[in-house]
């Protein structure tokens, strides 16, 4: 019922504006079908299928123009149904309709209610709304009636006139303005993207207080400062370059970082020097050896190694000396008394690694501590031994340090010393079972690195009688074990050096004068040096390091913004020094809360930048390159930070980071848009300043999508596997559809009003609207193909349906126009290069941008897009053939008083034009997207929709042609009717000359004229119409020169020879001038070639011709009903004789009453002047036959001389032998003595008897028909020519008598 209700109304408002349209516009059956159609496809009654089946149902039928303007109807609204009927009846209050056997009222329809009902009314309106839609007529059936007072191409008043051409000026620059939006989006996007370095600065990022770090008291420095100044005063270790050397220095550059007073300074300094200074140790890393001795028999080794602390040369205190418990020193003195000095090894700690068996690249990997009592003399030694007893030098050095006391010690330290003499001594030779020696190092611990050593040594021998080779890769490293400082007391290492850090970057990123928020966080020598010595003094680990520069950095990055590449680089040597067999020490040492901090810090940093991101369009806009590369950066860091093995072991719940970033994502784009409402406020305000602000928010967001699709989604796809476009132009296309869906609901609501017409800036606002949400919906290409299906924008083209429709009408008016002031304004003149007017440039540009207009709506639905296309091309059509029509009519007005160059010109400017647009028209196929048309009606309707669209279309494009080619000719025949008094004065010139003259006289008038006028043509036509019109021109010329020799036959042969040099100097002339012999030579040329040449020819040569015809056309039988004849012909070369034997003849035609014939043949030599001496000879007449059997032989002489010639031939005439009266013609057939005289052929040689029969078709040919045998006629002087005429007319007249 709801559905039947809708139907009505919409049928309604079609009856009422029908009755409008049909009051003012002529023959608007097409505008009314379209409304039609949408309004009921807007309102969803019919379905898809069913319409459009109707429609092409439509197509099927053909509507003169006439019958379609007098078939009105009347429509008339009866309790809510729509009836048509003729005019003239008149219908009852209550009507009544027979369906069958049932009589149904008018307000009561059977079971398909009002679907029947609206088929039925589409039904009865097809043949008065649909006849400009699928006409087959040509559009030369309406052109002799002017144009219809309404119509727009009909003339107006001038200031009318002035107006609309006012109007379509500024509709059409509107238009070309909206038609280069999405160019113009996409070469700004490409600007953006291709912009370079720029040193404006990036927005101020936001900052969100919870995320910024106390600052800490004056207490609290001064105790940080104390550390330093210990740090500085304790410092050990070679420095490197970097690194300052001074003390001056260093504390000068403290004074400013903890912005500390001389007075203060003192204090704090003297403190540190009466405190106890710092008690160093050394950490020793044995990693591996390469390139070791092979020892034993199987060409490896067992290599393990012994290290140790020797002490250093220098004097020592009484008191250290009192302080040591144990040293090997004294043990050297009592060694010292043996043969070698080297047999002893003076060591205070000695430790031992694993044996590695069977190798000379061992790999050990174990870390020792030692204490160090002098760090400037001390020296650490390291030995290399290949384990060959169960209890050697390993074993006994690894007892060593579990020994207390000098005895047991002792005891076996012999057993070391008689490893060393057993391979240091060579006299005593070699014992069984002891290790043997593989090199040793003597490292001076005063030239370690501050940084420590990590690399290879290569090892030494112990004398010069020992081999060694190879290297041993060690690490090295000094710390202190002891501080006596308050910080160090009271926390931990790795919160003292995090503060100290801290306070450095704060100074050190405020003292940054260009670029502050580009640092990298470099800072100078002095702080390096300072924050080097004490993280090496306070025995921090390389993550511990780059744990608490990343604390340090990132905290102060909250506040202070610095270059995410710092922060990146920071995570990745976190990253790169997590080792987890190792971490959970380092981070348990961190205070005890190491890994919550670190978790901490990581939860600080993704909220900070999930701020960022949701804010991106204001902290991160395109226009800044630095910006944009900030963001980048940030980016590949929550990137690099999600994957990292930190990250996961810190923050195991948080595997899911680019869930929260889309999270983000989304928060912003909705917020962006909501404040772009808020900015422009739509919905406030009239209809179309509601759809202006609609398309100002629309490119907006066509702009930002952009952006999103150009730069941002690269950044986010390659940091953080992140779908940026998708997920903002998800949510941006749902949002405007909504928006937009609502303000075309209030324009439909608002043209169904009966008073509500579509203004032209009303048109150019929602065309504009739609061009902006098809570049908006156009960007779904770029949509992953699971993501791109049922989005919101997805039929939006159905909200325009009705307004393109009336938009569609304005542009055509708009269009006419143009065209109309075009025409009118046009002073036929070549513009420029061009040799066409200003007008058809006019028009091309008009269906350009109709074209373009088109292209822009790219019309998805396949039946709506066929109703336009079908109705651009009518309008197309149209308006080329009503401008081909104006010209001509104003080329007719201005032919009177101008002189023939003038005039000539300007008819070529005229067909130019028309040229111009009909090559135009030629590419509408192609510019239409026809092919895209007939493919979706394909899959819609199937091979019969295809086929109803390329009919329609096509012969729309077909009439065109037809009429802008009569245009054409109508302006040739304009230009040529002035060239034929001149053109008949010259030919007559050349007929009435004396044969005294020369021919180059006789001619040169004419080809003087026609080479001035070709001149002028060849300057103001275009290619084509050139060749059209020298066509044309040939044609005359022939007609005129065949008219003149038809009018002087029989007349000399030098009259014919001049109008042949005649014809030949014109066929070299235009061929010349772009002409293709081929065209030129049919047609009248064949005819008038034919006719100079007979005439020019003698009676003997004419005859000779007639022959060779004859020969010609016999080779081209296959088949008569004349009947064939069997002859065999065979030539003897030495006595010239032809001997012809005739055998049968077949299907004869029976010329009797009896319905046979007698007949007989007679054979002759032809022409008789080249055998004038050969006699004709004949068969015995066969009676009553018509399949004869002669066997008769003839012969003839035939000299070389004679068969050599092309027309020689035998001729055999088949007659009916009558004894009342003259014999008739049967037939005959020709044969060329070439085939049986010719040297060399089977029927010249000895063997000619016994060749197969040849067998000839007979003719029956009229003589009269031939040109020959008129010209011979017309030479009644010429006896020869006479007698053969006569010969062959009796032949004629037997032919006629039957």
């Amino acid at each position: 019922m709801k559905r039947a209700c809708q139907m009505c109304k919409c049928l309604k408002i079609v009856c009422i504006f029908a009755r409008h349209v049909r009051q003012r516009v002529p023959n608007s059956g097409t505008l009314l079908f379209l409304l039609l159609v949408v309004v009921c496809f807007g309102r969803q009654v019919m379905r898809r299928k069913t319409w459009i089946h109707l429609l092409l149902s439509f197509g099927r039928k053909n509507y003169s123009r006439e019958k379609c303007i007098h078939h009105k109807k009347n429509i008339q609204i009866f309790s809510g149904k729509l009836i048509t009927r003729p005019s003239r009846v008149v219908v009852p209050r209550r009507a009544t309709l027979r369906r069958g056997d049932k009589t149904f009222e008018s307000g009561q329809l059977p079971g398909g209610d009002t679907q029947c009902g609206a088929m039925t009314t589409l039904l009865d309106l097809k043949s008065s709304v649909l006849r400009q839609v699928q006409r087959s007529q040509s559009l030369r059936t309406r052109r002799e009636s002017p144009p219809a007072v309404g119509s727009p191409l009909s003339h107006c008043p001038e200031p009318l006139t002035r107006r609309f051409s006012e109007e379509s000026t500024e509709f059409f620059e509107r238009m070309n303005t909206i038609l280069q939006k999405q160019e113009n989006m996409l070469q700004a996007g490409q600007a953006e993207c291709q912009r370079g370095a720029c040193t404006v600065p990036p927005p101020q990022e936001h900052v969100d207080q919870a995320f910024i770090q106390d600052r800490i008291s004056r207490t609290e420095l001064d105790l940080l400062y104390e550390e330093a100044v210990y740090t500085v005063v304790n410092r050990v270790g070679v420095p490197s370059s970097e690194h300052v050397t001074s003390d001056e220095e260093l504390f000068a550059y403290l004074l400013k970082v903890f912005d500390m007073g001389e007075e203060e300074h003192d204090i704090i300094f003297q403190k540190v020097q009466e405190s106890k200074r710092a008690t160093f140790s050394l950490r020793a890393s044995v990693l591996k050896a390469k390139n070791l001795l092979a020892k034993d028999a199987n060409g490896y080794s067992d290599p393990y190694c012994m290290l140790g602390i020797l002490e250093g040369q220098s004097p020592r205190e009484p008191e250290d000396k009192k302080e040591r418990k144990f040293s090997f020193r004294k043990r050297k003195e009592k060694l010292e008394k043996r043969s070698s000095t080297k047999e002893a090894l003076p060591a205070r700690c000695i430790q031992v690694t694993e044996v590695k068996p069977e190798t000379l690249n061992p790999v050990w990997d174990e870390h020792f501590v030692f204490e160090i009592d002098d760090v400037h003399n001390d020296l650490l030694h390291l030995d290399i031994w290949d384990h060959d007893d169960d209890v050697s030098v390993a074993e006994a050095c690894k007892k060593l340090n579990e020994v207390s006391g000098l005895r047991g010690m002792g005891r076996y330290f012999k057993q070391i010393a008689k490893s060393v003499r057993a391979n240091g001594s060579s006299s005593s030779g070699s014992e069984e079972n002891v290790d043997d020696f593989l090199g040793c190092l003597n490292i001076s611990l005063s030239e370690i690195p501050v940084g420590g050593f990590d690399t290879w040594f290569k090892l030494e021998p112990r004398s010069s009688a020992s081999k060694v080779q190879g290297e041993c890769h060690l690490i090295l490293q000094l710390f202190t074990s002891q501080r006596d400082t308050t910080l160090s007391k009271k926390e931990s290492n790795v919160s003292v050096h995090k503060k100290l850090l801290s306070q450095i970057v704060e100074y050190e990123h405020a003292h940054v004068k260009r670029e502050p928020y580009n640092w990298n966080g470099q800072v100078s020598p002095p702080a390096w040096t300072v924050l080097t010595h004490h993280a090496v003094q306070t025995d921090l680990t390389r993550l511990q390091q780059a744990i608490i520069r990343w604390h340090c950095y990132s905290g102060h990055h909250r506040s202070q913004r610095v270059c995410y590449s710092l922060l990146l680089r920071l995570l990745r040597a976190i990253d790169a020094e997590w080792d987890p067999p190792s971490v959970r020490g380092d981070l348990v040492g961190v205070e005890g809360r190491g890994e919550r901090q670190l978790s901490d810090s990581f939860r600080l940093y993704t909220e900070h930048c999930l701020c960022l991101m949701k804010n991106m369009r204001q902290v991160f806009p395109c226009t800044s390159v630095a910006a944009i590369t900030r963001y980048e950066l940030m980016l590949r860091g929550i990137g690099y930070m999600q994957n990292m093995r930190a990250f996961k072991t810190v923050c195991p719940l948080r595997n899911e980071l680019h869930l929260d970033i889309t999270s983000a994502v989304k928060k912003g784009t909705s917020e962006w848009y909501e404040s772009l409402i808020a900015q422009y406020k739509p919905e406030d305000g009239s209809l179309e300043e509601h759809l202006k602000k609609m398309v100002v928010v629309v490119d907006a967001v066509c702009v930002d999508v952009q952006r999103a699709q150009n730069i941002y989604n690269k950044l986010f796809y390659s940091a953080v596997k992140v779908d940026f476009f998708s997920v903002s132009y998800r949510q941006l296309e749902k949002l405007v559809a909504d928006d937009v869906n609502v303000a075309m609901e209030r324009l439909c609501g608002t043209l169904e009003q009966e008073s509500s017409k579509l203004t032209q800036t009303m048109g150019e606002t929602i065309f504009e609207l739609f061009v902006s949400l098809k570049i908006l919906k156009g960007f779904r290409e770029f949509l992953p193909l699971k993501d791109a299906k049922m989005l919101a924008l997805t039929g939006f083209h159905d909200w325009f349906k009705s307004s393109i429709h009336k938009f569609l009408q304005i542009v055509h008016d708009r269009s006419c126009d143009r065209i109309c002031k075009a025409v009118e304004t046009d002073k036929m003149e070549a513009v420029q290069q061009d040799k066409h007017s200003s007008s058809a440039l006019e028009v091309t540009s008009c269906f350009r941008q109709v074209r373009d207009i088109w292209l822009q709506l790219a019309w998805p639905d396949s039946a709506g897009a066929f109703i336009f296309v079908t109705r651009l091309t009518d309008n197309f059509c149209n308006e080329a053939v009503c401008y081909s029509e104006m010209l001509t009519r104003k080329i007719e007005r201005s032919q009177l008083g101008r002189d023939h160059k003038s005039f000539l010109v300007q008819l070529c400017v005229a067909l130019n034009d028309v040229e111009h647009v009909r090559v135009f028209l030629g590419h509408l196929p192609r510019d239409l997207g026809w092919q895209g048309v007939e493919r979706a009606m394909e899959e819609s309707c199937g091979a019969e929709g295809k086929e109803q669209v390329y009919k329609a279309l096509n012969r729309q494009l077909f009439n065109v042609d037809l009429d802008l080619q009569r245009e054409a000719k109508r302006l040739i025949a304009l230009l040529t009717d002035k060239m034929v008094p001149e053109l008949r004065r010259y030919i007559q010139h050349i007929s009435l000359s004396p044969d005294s003259i020369n021919n180059d006289d006789a001619v040169d008038p004419l080809m003087k004229y026609l080479q001035d006028t070709v001149v002028i043509l060849t300057d103001a036509l275009v290619k084509d119409n050139l060749t059209r019109v020298l066509q044309s021109l040939w044609e005359l010329l022939l007609r005129m020169i065949l008219d003149s020799v038809t009018e002087n036959r029989g007349v000399q042969v030098e009259f014919y020879n001049r109008f042949q040099y005649t014809v030949e100097t014109l066929l070299e002339f235009l061929q010349g001038n772009g002409l293709f012999l081929d065209d030129m030579k049919s047609g009248d040329y064949k005819a008038l070639e034919e006719e100079l040449k007979l005439n020019k020819c003698s009676s003997f040569e004419l005859i000779e011709q007639y022959y060779l015809e004859k020969i010609s056309l016999q080779k081209t039988l296959k088949h008569t009903r004349f009947g064939r004849i069997s002859v065999k012909c065979y030539y003897d070369a030495p006595e010239q004789r032809l001997t012809v034997e005739i055998l049968h003849a077949a299907d004869i035609m029976a010329l009797d009453a009896n319905g046979l014939s007698d007949p007989f043949v007679i054979v002759e030599l032809c022409p008789h002047h080249l055998f004038p001496l050969a006699k004709s000879q004949r068969t015995q007449v066969k009676l009553k036959t018509l399949h004869p059997v002669f066997d008769e032989l003839f012969y003839f002489h035939v000299s070389p001389e004679q068969y050599r010639h092309r027309f020689a031939c035998l001729t055999f005439t088949v007659m009916d032998y009558d004894w009342l009266s003259t014999n008739d013609f049967a037939g005959e057939a020709v044969a060329p003595l070439s085939d049986f005289c010719w040297p060399g052929r089977p029927n010249a040689t000895a063997a000619g008897k016994s060749v197969q029969p040849f067998i000839f078709h007979l003719s029956r040919s009229k003589p009269s028909e031939k040109p020959i045998m008129r010209m011979l006629d017309a030479r009644a002087g010429d006896r020869e020519a006479q007698e053969f005429v006569r010969r062959l007319k009796e032949i004629e007249k037997s032919m006629e008598e039957e």
